[in-house]
């Protein structure tokens, strides 16, 4: 049986060595004696190190005291090097290197058993990953020509079969840890204290999930990119030579490649501040306090500084916090600490377990007193000479084994891989023999005076089951949902000539309004794309009297919110108030709508914020699609014809003066082109003295009020293609676009409930298909972009690159299936029916929810009649009717495909489907070449 260590406290392994004596510092406050000598026990492990041509780093120590040779190969990787999605991969390969090679494909201990190794082991940290084992000294050929065996020749015999096998393997074994009392704290702990991202913010042994989704191809990528001979170093000890091992080494590891070049964190310690808690229960036997630390990391003095003031603190029962919980008081059954020191960073921790009845808060008190105490008066020169003389006397039995933890090729080796050097145990021991009580002292206060994480472990309650339950054997029906019941939508019009709409609802004292303009993108139409998006956020930016940031801290201190923004087809100012803010807010939002600044300094700031989201947009696959698209359906005279986005192209914005502003405003932004929606805790007789009040002076201009205008759109009668190259991409973004009809359709409802059966859920047909059936994508969707004019339907899948040319085939058999011999089932319907229908009574819950609801219905020309009976709309729907709207929308023969991938994987499959003329376009949609 194989054990592995995930958790080492290397500690006490690497941090001294005698040999030399050192002078204590006086320490008066305690008690007032001089200086005295400790006399250490002296240790030396000579060595000798070379490295081969193929970086291999070999170090040797002789020792003929027995016939056996101590092999420790230490590779410099571990947990840390791992991505997040990918945890618990070092851990997994190092129980694949015992499952057999090319040359040896069989069980790997059975060669040393008969061989009569000992000290046998692999084990996997965050750091490093170490394999290691005694031999005698006939039987070293055979431990180094499988040592290399593995480290050169393992991959062809890295099956699925025992991917999986160990893979089992190791989820059994985070299984059963996790069973352990308290075996489920250390991996809560590393998520905890450590920031998202961190290379120590997950376990060694890694998640389920990630365990589960290790493929094969993962798996030999870490082989690749990790075991090459120049990650890693062999450490001969016992009865060797230098000479001996140069010529074995060069025999059997010479010939095995370096490996890639790596890259490497050296230090992130993620210091914490304030203290965060945690509770977790557990089925354990007492309740236990862990109090945690981020600290220096290994190979600083201040490691091995506060592994001595936890000794004194926490390390055994003649430690403080033993001796006054344990024996003074007698509250807790158990107490323990250790400074674990690791490359990147250390921890301190401090656990204790409360006896019965006593509660944890009552522990921690006194931990913090005990630490407080130290922290003031600082350790007595006796503490510090009792832990530093009991740490050097661990260290040297350990250094009398050639091999094992704690041996001297442990020692040699983690000097090695973790500092840099062998003799790494002689800067410690120096740092160790100086030390005194007022460094120890210092080292605390810089780490242990903010930043502590707690958590309490208590077990789990008992808790009891009924002896019967509900009914399991059928699923209970859903009864008949409520009616729908929206409050009365009061409408007047204000003496400048403003519609207004009113419903009220008091449950809290609160008012929602949004002044709804009829402009949106469509208004750019002939002049410059984005004027509309970047006047409307403009108007936040300041007003005559008040500066943007006075906006802002007035809006704070009502405690309102105020936004502005532009759509396809509107704009609006919206403005949610408490009725206490109601005539403040509305003297803000009145100020904004007709003295805009357009302050020049402003302007500026927002064109280059502007400019770089316009970047960020082209950046990403599908907002850069969605960019190009509308250009590619719509004639260049077509409000449409622009970006989805709404943010127009950096050309046009790099233009934009403050005329185009101010003329935007002008022609758009006025009463007579306006509706204010008003939804909230005020009648009519309240709101409207206000509102005529502030907008007294908001007057129609003379000129006759705007009218977009829509020319008719030549719809397309064969399909055609655009690629944009995104080189390096893992994935292909694939949007198949075609013209819709308008959201203003008397059928709105039934191509609605036609599109979320193809696409428009996490169930519909595409999702499913590319998703959860095959894989390929994480989400795929059909959306119906429900506009003033022609509408938009866009089938969008995000595929891995390698399968872009199957994902389009496969949207191109559901689209035709639908329209063909697969059209909606009767179950299908039932169940798009039963969701839209039975989240109604929840829907308008929020004023904010109604608002929108209200808003979108009076743009549509309808009333709250018309908005409460959707319900029975849908529920009205027959399949032929979803069927014949599906025929008559869709169509796959028609489609514009717009695919950002990267080209020179993707280029030539796409090109063999013949789905008609294939265009590349640039970033900004122009043709190349």
């Amino acid at each position: 049986m194989r054990l592995v260590k995930t958790i080492t406290a290397v500690a006490v392994a690497t941090v001294l060595l005698g040999g030399c004596q050192a002078t204590s510092s006086e320490r008066a406050a305690n008690d007032n004696q001089a200086a005295v000598v400790q006399q250490l026990p002296e240790v030396n492990i000579p060595y000798e190190m070379f490295t081969l041509d193929n970086g291999l780093r070999v170090i040797v120590h002789t020792d003929r005291k027995a016939p056996i040779v101590a092999v420790n190969v230490w590779y410099a990787v571990g947990s840390k090097d791992e991505q997040v999605g990918q945890t618990g991969f070092a851990h997994l390969f190092e129980h694949l290197m015992f499952n057999g090679t090319e040359n040896y494909d069989d069980e790997y201990f059975g060669p040393f058993e008969r061989a009569g190794a000992t000290d046998m082991n692999g084990t996997t940290n965050n750091d490093r990953t170490n394999y290691f084992q005694n031999v005698p000294t006939p039987a070293l050929d055979m431990a180094l020509w499988m040592e290399s065996d593995r480290m050169g020749h393992l991959l062809g015999a890295v099956t699925q079969e025992k991917l999986d096998e160990q893979r089992g393997v190791v989820q059994n074994e985070k299984r059963q840890g996790e069973a352990q009392p308290y075996g489920r704290v250390f991996g809560f702990l590393a998520e905890q204290t450590f920031p998202e991202g961190h290379p120590y913010s997950w376990s060694v042994i890694g998640s389920m999930e990630d365990l589960n989704a290790a493929s094969l191809d993962d798996v030999h990528q870490w082989f690749n990119d990790y075991y090459g001979a120049a990650n890693a170093v062999v450490v001969l000890a016992g009865d060797i030579d230098v000479e001996t091992a140069r010529e074995k080494m060069e025999t059997y590891f010479g010939d095995i490649k370096a490996g890639k070049p790596l890259k490497k964190l050296n230090s992130w310690v993620a210091k914490s501040t304030g203290t965060k808690r945690a509770t977790m229960e557990d089925n354990v036997p007492a309740a236990r306090i862990y109090k945690v630390w981020n600290t220096a990391e290994l190979g600083t003095e201040d490691s091995t500084y506060l592994e001595l003031f936890n000794e004194i603190l926490a390390g055994g029962k003649n430690s403080r916090l033993y001796q006054r919980l344990v024996y003074d008081e007698q509250i807790a059954s158990m107490v323990s600490g250790f400074q674990y020191n690791r490359i990147l960073a250390g921890q301190f921790f401090v656990i204790a377990d409360a006896k019965p009845g006593v509660e944890l808060e009552r522990i921690e008190a006194i931990i913090d007193e005990e630490i407080a105490k130290l922290l003031q008066e600082g350790p007595s020169q006796e503490e510090l000479n009792r832990v530093r003389y009991s740490s050097v006397a661990s260290f040297v039995r350990g250094a009398e084994r050639i091999g094992g933890f704690g041996g001297k090729s442990d020692i040699l080796a983690a000097g090695e891989i973790y500092q840099g050097n062998p003799s790494a145990y002689r800067d410690e021991m120096a740092t160790l023999s100086a030390a005194t009580p007022a460094d120890l002292q210092a080292a605390a206060e810089r780490w242990l005076t903010d930043g502590a994480f707690v958590l309490n472990v208590v077990p789990q309650p008992k808790y009891t089951t009924a002896q019967t339950g509900a009914d399991r054997s059928k699923l209970p029906e859903v009864g008949q949902l409520p009616e729908l019941d929206l409050p009365e939508l009061n409408t007047f019009t204000l003496s400048n000539g403003l519609e207004v709409a009113l419903a009220e609802r008091h449950d809290v004292p609160t008012v929602q309004m949004s002044l709804v303009f009829d402009s949106g993108y469509a208004a750019d139409v002939g002049g410059k794309m984005g004027t509309a998006s970047f006047t409307m956020s403009m108007l936040r930016e300041g007003t005559a009297k008040r500066s943007a940031l006075d906006l802002s801290r007035e809006l704070e201190e009502l405690g309102t919110n105020l936004s502005t923004s532009a759509s396809l087809d509107s704009s609006r100012i919206t403005m949610d108030s408490l009725i206490t803010s109601l005539e403040p807010s509305l003297d803000i939002m009145t100020d904004l709508l007709m003295n805009p600044a357009f302050d020049a300094t402003e302007i500026e700031r927002k064109r280059s914020l502007w400019l770089e989201g316009i970047k960020k947009e082209k950046a990403s696959p599908q907002q850069q699609a969605l960019r190009i698209l509308p250009s590619l359906m719509f004639a260049d005279d077509h409000p449409y014809n622009a970006p989805l986005t709404g943010s127009g192209t950096e050309t046009s914005i790099n233009s934009l003066t403050r005329a185009d502003l101010v003329a935007h405003a002008e022609t758009w932004l006025r009463p007579d082109n306006a509706r204010l929606v008003i939804v909230g805790a005020v009648t009519e007789a309240e709101i409207k003295p206000l509102l005529e009040q502030y907008l007294a002076e908001w007057q129609a201009p003379a000129t006759a009020a705007p009218v977009k205008q829509f020319p008719e759109v030549a719809r397309f009668n064969e399909s055609r293609v655009f690629l944009i190259d995104q080189p390096g991409t893992p994935q292909s973004t694939i949007i198949a676009g075609q013209l819709a009809p308008s959201g203003k359709v008397d059928n709105a409802e039934a191509i609605d409930v036609m599109n979320t059966v193809i696409g428009g859920s996490f169930t519909s047909r595409l999702n499913m298909n590319l998703r959860e059936d095959k894989g390929w994508s994480y989400g795929a969707r059909s959306s119906w972009v429900q506009a003033d004019a022609e509408g938009l339907l866009l089938a969008l899948a995000p595929v891995q690159t390698d399968k872009t040319k199957e994902s389009v085939l496969e949207i191109l058999a559901e689209l035709n299936g639908y329209i063909g011999d697969e059209p909606a089932t009767a179950e299908e319907l039932d169940k798009v029916k039963a969701n839209k229908t039975a989240k109604l009574p929840g829907a308008y819950e929020t004023k904010r929810a109604l608002l929108s609801a209200i808003v979108d219905m009076l743009e549509k020309g309808k009333d709250m009649t018309w908005l409460e009976a959707y319900g029975q709309r849908v529920n009205s729907l027959e399949l032929d009717e979803i069927q014949a709207v599906a025929a008559d929308v869709i169509r796959p023969d028609a489609l514009t495909w717009v695919i950002v991938g990267d080209l020179e994987q993707i280029e030539e499959d796409i090109r063999s489907l013949n789905l008609g003329t294939v265009t590349k376009l640039d970033t900004n949609g122009n043709p190349i070449d």
